[in-house]
């Protein structure tokens, strides 16, 4: 108790989700304009829990991730020392994130065709703040990194999962729980993300699907206000169930039933003669055996059993029937 806590806040900056979110037709719509209010009422009040509180604010941004608080940059704005009614380090916090967000927005431009939201990139530069800042050397008083910084890292999402993105995600699970790094993800908009879910379910945090947005500062106060230490004599919400689905390497799709390479743990949506991670060749037999205890796709129509519509198969699941049927031939011909 008698030290600080760090916090790493991750937001999800993708203007096209932002836009989607604020549409008045939702049930409740969530402005970026109310969001980044409330988000800067939530890091003053884990500043002011304890003065030895330290924080740092990334973004994800189309493209790239940007660290925006603590900034080098000195700020300019006459009314930080000047405004009586606003408590100063409060002020400077609030200006450094909000110019940094709206210089970063202006660089985007207004291209229609919007990049990936960098993040991952955002989370890999968290862990690396934390681990630079939480490092001591070996045999000193101070050698216990996690007792110093209690670190934890919160993600603010709006965008969907990225299938591409399936590896690295599960890099820096691996890196956050070496760590012993808490990752908590408040998913403010759109569909819940099955690697998200995982990250904080894997490193022991907390997963929270917002149902009413209009009280979002309410769950972030509630919810990811408190730190680590104190979680253990708190009930702190918990996800009822977690997705563990995977992404393959082969097609990067999320597959329900994956085939795992024995050598390097590489996910195939289908059983392949060699494994393209390790050049691993497998037994023509054992190809066979999992050709065919593999589930029946049933074919593309217009209407399914129960009468429902259903829309013709995409590119590609096409790609991957035809392909296990070429391996079929192919390990018959070679039988």
């Amino acid at each position: 108790m008698e030290r600080g806590s760090h916090l790493s806040l991750i937001i999800d900056l993708s203007p096209s989700q932002w836009h989607l979110s604020a549409d008045p037709s939702n049930p409740y719509p969530l402005s970026f304009k109310t969001f980044l209010s409330h988000v800067l009422t939530f890091v003053n009040s884990h500043i002011a829990s304890k003065h030895e509180n330290t924080l740092a604010v990334f973004g994800a941004f189309p493209g790239k991730s940007v660290m925006l608080y603590p900034s080098s940059e000195t700020t300019d704005d006459p009314t930080i020392s000047s405004d009586p009614n606003t408590y100063r380090p409060f002020k400077l916090l609030d200006s450094v994130i909000a110019r940094n967000i709206g210089r970063e927005l202006e660089l985007l431009g207004d291209s229609d065709d919007e990049a990936p939201v960098a993040l991952v990139g955002a989370l890999t530069k968290a862990l690396c703040y934390i681990n630079r800042h939480a490092h001591v050397p070996t045999g000193s008083a101070t050698e216990d990194a996690t007792a110093f910084t209690d670190p934890r890292i919160l993600i603010l999402s709006v965008s969907p999962d990225l299938s591409t993105a399936y590896i690295p995600v599960m890099n820096a699970i691996f890196s956050a729980q070496k760590l012993k790094v808490n990752i908590d993800v408040c998913k403010v908009y759109g569909p819940d993300t099955i690697f998200l879910q995982q990250a904080a379910h894997l490193t022991g945090g907390s997963y929270i699907y917002l149902e009413r947005r209009d009280a979002f500062l309410q769950y972030l106060i509630m919810s990811f206000l408190p730190t680590p230490s104190m979680r253990k004599v708190l009930a702190v919400p918990k996800q009822d169930k977690v997705d563990f689905r995977a992404a393959c390497f082969c097609h990067k799709n999320i597959v329900d039933i994956g085939f795992v390479c024995s050598v390097c743990l590489s996910i195939f949506c289908s059983p392949v003669p060699v494994c393209s991670t390790c050049r691993t060749k497998f037994p023509i037999k054992t190809l066979q055996r999992l050709n065919a205890s593999r589930p029946v796709v049933p074919a593309a129509h217009n209407g399914s059993a129960n009468g429902t519509p259903r829309a013709p198969a995409g590119r590609a699941e096409q790609l991957v029937i035809g392909q296990s049927a070429l391996r079929d031939e192919e390990i018959d011909h070679l039988s």
